[in-house]
């Protein structure tokens, strides 16, 4: 699957290149020919576009390289450092724009349209549009972050030459010249697009909250292994690259369980998840329920009514008592959006204390990880 997923990548990125290149041969010589700054800047904005489509290309052979003494988990993190340095070269075609277009502004020169330049914006127009739309989609087919941002680069460069267009036909008509402020405004619109891109490649770098979807998914289809698994928690995804997650998740039981059956249902929940889900779980914990004391389900229902009276805590979980040496033990999970997280633990520790003053009161503090 992964030779598929980098041939898939590898192919449109060489797509990209060759289209990119075509583009900013008959850009520039538009451009030249007829003094117009904003589609010099088109057709150098097209050239960054096929050094992006390198990079991907680049960056995908690197993460697709396997697992190494050095890099036990792959290189699949290769991916982002690649969009990453996409990015970089989009911030670098915008300021460059930007500081041309200034220059332009300050020493204007009068472009000279010709029907043979029209054809070449309005055809770059239309390809520019469809490699955009086939480029994003595959990206997104194949989840990688490189060929989204390249396709999106495309369609923002259609829009752009679509307004180079529209300024051409009022300076043929109206003998308005728009040039340069045009360039100012595709100079911001690479910057912006160039940002973005920075900022969701290092928000994933830097590690993102697992999708909601996924967790609902993965947790589903480990309470589906044995009816007696009352639920999973504390479910922790760590990301590789793209479509490759090592976790761990801690699942509550009944205390009557023996090893071998732990053992047992633990290798299930890592093959199954793997097989539906393409994840390594590498970790299966477990939390006991009580079985074996009649009083231990009041008691955990006492508890939840004073626990979740705190509007910041968002799950209980992991609640099991040891009658005999006066033990109570449970997980809360505390929102980041409360005020002081660490304040509202200790409010609810207090007040379990304050309820069940015989007993040793061990809370776990949990973050809010996943959904």
């Amino acid at each position: 699957m992964q030779n598929s997923r980098e041939t898939i990548i590898i192919r449109t990125s060489i797509i990209g290149i060759l289209a990119n290149i075509a583009l900013a041969s008959f850009k520039a010589f538009a451009g030249l020919f007829s003094h117009s700054i904003a589609i010099i800047l088109d057709a150098v904005n097209n050239l960054t576009d096929a050094l992006s489509s390198l990079v991907t290309i680049i960056g995908t052979k690197l993460a697709g390289k396997p697992a190494d003494k050095q890099h036990p988990f792959g290189h699949g993190r290769a991916e982002y450092l690649s969009a990453m340095v996409i990015s970089v070269i989009i911030l670098y075609a915008g300021f460059t724009s930007l500081v041309e277009s200034v220059k332009k502004i300050i020493s204007p020169q009068t472009p000279d349209y010709s029907k043979s330049t029209l054809i070449v914006v309005s055809a770059a127009i239309i390809i520019k549009f469809l490699l955009g739309i086939f480029v994003k989609a595959t990206g997104k087919k194949v989840n990688s972050d490189s060929l989204t941002a390249s396709g999106q680069d495309a369609f923002m460069d259609s829009m752009i030459s679509l307004t180079t267009f529209i300024a051409a036909i009022v300076f043929i008509y109206f003998n308005i010249s728009l040039e340069s402020y045009l360039g100012l405004l595709i100079s911001f619109v690479i910057l912006k697009s160039g940002f973005e891109t920075l900022r969701e490649t290092l928000s994933k770098i830097l590690g993102e909250r697992i999708n909601a979807e996924i967790s609902h998914s993965v947790k589903k289809t480990i309470t589906s292994v044995e009816p007696e698994i009352n639920g999973a928690f504390d479910l922790v995804l760590n990301n590789y690259g793209p479509d490759k997650h090592l976790g761990s998740v801690h699942i509550e039981i009944p205390d009557t369980w023996t090893a071998d059956k732990i053992d047992m249902v633990s290798r299930k929940i890592t093959q199954t998840v793997y097989e539906k889900h393409n994840i390594i779980v590498t970790a299966v914990g477990i939390y006991s329920i009580n079985t074996k004391h009649n009083s231990a389900a009041q008691i955990r229902e006492k508890v939840w009514n004073i626990v979740h009276e705190h509007k910041d805590i968002l799950q209980m979980h992991g609640f099991f008592i040891d009658e005999a040496n006066k033990i109570m033990r449970f997980d809360i999970i505390v929102s980041f959006d409360s005020p002081d997280m660490h304040i509202m633990y200790n409010h609810v520790v207090d007040d379990v204390k304050q309820a069940f003053p015989d007993y040793d009161i061990q809370v776990q503090f949990d973050f809010d990880i996943s959904d």
